[in-house]
């Protein structure tokens, strides 16, 4: 399995549920809940990763 680095979001609360995000290894976004560190791993690629960020911020300006 590839060495993933974990980081959490900047906009994670302080009640401990995260998500975190890995963008260390090219071609890949990998995705997971900071409450399971050992649970599933969701990958996606930049561009859809870049399109549901820019959903986002359209939603939620």
């Amino acid at each position: 399995m590839p060495h993933f680095e974990f980081a959490k979001s900047s906009h994670s609360s302080g009640n401990g549920e995260c998500v975190e995000v890995a963008r260390n290894r090219p071609g890949t976004i990998a995705v997971r809940d900071s409450k399971t560190p050992d649970g599933p791993i969701l990958h996606v690629v930049p561009d859809t990763w870049t399109t549901f960020i820019r959903s986002l911020h359209q939603a939620h300006p």
